[in-house]
């Protein structure tokens, strides 16, 4: 049997860091409630946490990834666990809204920031050239995956228990993560005198060199030099909507939504749960089809089929049954983050094997002001109307739209690329 390349041990690490990731940034869905009650704070001011945190993970994205170039990923990874392992204790101590901005918002969405934007393509980028759309979508996969997964049993440890127990199993993942980036992460595959998956021939490999430039200013460089790039616009207009109709509105407030029809939020929470599953299957798909077909069909088909579920969802909660929410959560689930691999093959494509990550990163931080954006908008439209029957139409509306955006940008063809 042959050994297994070193690559495939560097994407089980970084699969299993992302959920993780995953799991501490979006388990802020089944808090909401709790906090309310303990603490009495509004579900405004607790959206706006959230939505902090939703949009520092964003924009800490690019400089996460200049932050790499810099300083290596291994060191990267390891700081940027710790920080959401110290968010996480800290949270069993706090008592007021503003500590909640800073722990939730800030701590817990910076140290998210690297696993859940730029992580996937840094990987697929350094140790995969063969089926490197496939990696980008499993990494990806493993985004949505790993914020909904556990979100049940968070939700029954809230319920048997209180937020405290569930905030506890979290931080005991985060502790073995952060273990085994230590144990088994690398750098690039030179590290362990292999080759990238896939490549035969040592002169393809580019040269590895420190980037010696300020993270900051390297960061907002490759800004500057996308701003002026129509695609640039484009990508990152249908992400801004990517995020809005996902972790934003779905990932924060489905829950609470459910609640309102009399669903019990362990159900709800399950409902997420079983669109993580989906999700999985449908974004590794999408990874697979993103080598062969032009993504930005992809990506009209993901959006106009996700605007449409969006639309439906009402209607499926006003039936009373948990058929028509099933049928939602799968439809829904397939299509939840199938847009990040194409998008990623797009902003390749686009801008070049060097600079995608980093232009990838901003292309995240406009998706995490959408989904900022939803998570605050999304309370505040309760508190309005008393429903967020509002806040779904909008969201299903705005996908049709970005699939308008996709197909504006130039005809792409993953299989004439020079890898």
């Amino acid at each position: 049997m042959k050994k297994i390349h070193y690559s495939w041990i560097i994407l089980a690490v970084a699969f299993f860091s992302i959920i993780v990731a995953g799991i501490v940034r979006s388990s802020s869905g089944v808090f909401i409630e709790p906090f309310e009650l303990e603490f009495g704070w509004s579900r405004p001011a607790i959206s706006f946490a959230f939505a902090v945190s939703l949009i520092l993970y964003g924009f800490s994205g690019p400089f996460m990834a200049a932050f790499v170039e810099v300083f290596g990923l291994k060191r990267v990874m390891l700081y940027s666990m710790l920080t959401m392992t110290v968010g996480l204790a800290l949270t069993f101590v706090m008592q007021t809204e503003w500590q909640l901005v800073l722990i939730w918002g800030v701590m817990i969405g910076i140290g998210s920031g690297l696993f859940l934007s730029v992580l996937s393509t840094q990987i697929a980028n350094r140790w995969f050239v063969k089926q490197r759309g496939l990696a980008v979508g499993i990494l990806t996969a493993s985004t949505a995956t790993g914020q909904l997964v556990l979100l049940p049993v968070l939700a029954a440890i809230i319920s048997k228990n209180s937020w405290r127990y569930a905030t506890g199993l979290i931080f005991i993942l985060s502790i073995l993560m952060f273990i085994i980036i230590a144990l088994f992460m690398k750098n690039s595959p030179k590290e362990k005198g292999i080759l990238p998956y896939g490549q035969v021939d040592e002169k393809q490999t580019p040269k590895e060199t420190k980037n010696q430039q300020n993270p900051f200013k390297l960061a907002l460089g490759t800004l500057m030099e996308g701003l002026k790039v129509k695609e640039f616009w484009l990508l990152a207009g249908s992400f801004f909507i990517c995020g809005l109709s996902t972790s934003g509105l779905v990932g924060t407030h489905f829950i609470s939504y459910c609640i309102s029809f009399g669903i019990p939020v362990v159900t709800a929470a399950s409902m997420l749960s079983f669109m993580g599953i989906f999700d999985l299957i449908g974004t590794t798909l999408s990874g697979w089809l993103s080598d062969r077909i032009d993504n930005r069909w992809l990506l009209f088909w993901y959006y106009s089929l996700r605007g449409i579920s969006l639309l439906f969802l009402p209607f499926a909660l006003s039936q009373g049954s948990y058929v028509w929410l099933v049928i939602f959560s799968i439809f829904y689930g397939l299509d939840w983050i199938a847009t990040v691999p194409p998008t990623i093959g797009l902003a390749r494509r686009t801008f070049g094997l060097e600079k995608s990550t980093l232009m990838y990163g901003w292309i995240v931080a406009a998706h995490q002001v959408g989904a900022g954006v939803a998570a605050y908008g999304g309370g505040v439209i309760f508190n309005v109307f008393g429903s967020y029957q509002w806040a779904f139409l909008l969201a299903g509306g705005m996908c049709v739209l970005a699939s308008l955006f996709v197909i504006m940008l130039k005809k792409h063809q993953p299989k004439l690329e020079v890898m």
